[in-house]
């Protein structure tokens, strides 16, 4: 099985590293980094990843990851990586994102009457690309699998190792990492926040992600 991960400048690299961790250790996965140009790429928080190949050196894909980024929308105004993300769905027998990568996947064209979700400072632009925005943590519509903010790609990364691997293999991979988040504070979602909280971070996010 073929697992191409989406590279490009200003990604948000746990949105990638969280799926990345679980997928690669899928029986008989290769893994492919890929982006526009091949080499390093840096992260939104600093960090640089390798991107091994370069877009024209995939053609095809099991499976395809593209993670998230307050700049993701601004991908809309790069035809090439449209172009190429539309080229590698029609080979793909899942075709994914993380947080605002489903934004990605939607400028693409891929999510017209799909339901997907995103993280929730973005939710609603889902609307702007004709799909039918789901508030939950992992959303699958076909053999598009979408996840919401960041953390979230975690649990989507073992949601498609059951589907590929099988509940058995899927629970390994999640105790083998010690996945039993029981995080220090309650309200990570704005459901469950504080509504100040809830304002100010809103606040902050409109300033991070692109329209």
């Amino acid at each position: 099985m073929r697992f191409v991960f989406m590279f490009y400048e200003g990604m948000t690299a746990l949105d990638l590293i969280g799926p990345h961790e679980i997928l690669c250790r899928l029986p008989g996965v290769q893994t492919i980094r890929v982006a526009r140009h091949a080499g390093w790429i840096r992260c939104d928080s600093g960090i640089a990843l390798n991107a091994t190949s370069a877009f024209s050196d995939i053609s095809q894909a099991d499976y395809l990851m593209v993670p998230g980024a307050g700049n993701a929308t601004s991908l809309r105004d790069e035809p090439q990586t449209l172009d190429w993300i539309r080229s590698i769905h029609r080979t793909t027998t899942w075709t994914t994102a993380v947080c605002s990568g489903t934004l990605i996947l939607g400028a693409a064209g891929l999510l017209k009457g799909v339901k997907a979700t995103t993280h929730w400072a973005v939710h609603d632009r889902l609307l702007k690309f004709g799909a039918q925005p789901v508030n939950a943590r992992v959303v699958e519509d076909g053999k598009i699998m979408t996840g919401a903010g960041v953390t979230a790609g975690i649990d989507m990364a073992l949601t498609l190792a059951s589907r590929i691997a099988g509940t058995d293999v899927a629970r390994a991979l999640q105790l083998g990492i010690e996945y039993d988040p029981h995080p220090p504070f309650p309200g990570g979602h704005p459901s469950k926040a504080d509504p100040a909280l809830v304002a100010a971070v809103r606040a902050r996010m409109e300033r991070t992600f692109v329209d």
